[in-house]
């Protein structure tokens, strides 16, 4: 998972990503990682539309969003 995390920071790729919450409960979420820190990722998260902290330990899956041509997020 660490490989595909810092190679989308580095290349400004988005990621769908499987994420339990505070509550428990699992979201599915797209996500531009903006920074890759030891206990948490950074980025921003298209569903909230800001910047938010995610703790890597409830990162469930991730994976690169495939974006067709025309096609906004």
């Amino acid at each position: 998972m660490n490989g595909i995390l810092e190679r989308a920071a580095g290349e400004k790729q988005n990621l769908e990503m499987v994420y339990m919450d505070g509550k428990g409960r699992m979201t599915q979420r797209i996500v531009r990682v903006v920074a890759v820190r030891e206990e948490t990722i950074l980025g921003y998260c298209y569903w909230r539309k800001q910047v938010r902290s995610f703790k890597r330990d409830n990162i469930l899956s991730v994976y690169p969003v495939e974006e067709r041509k025309g096609m906004a997020l």
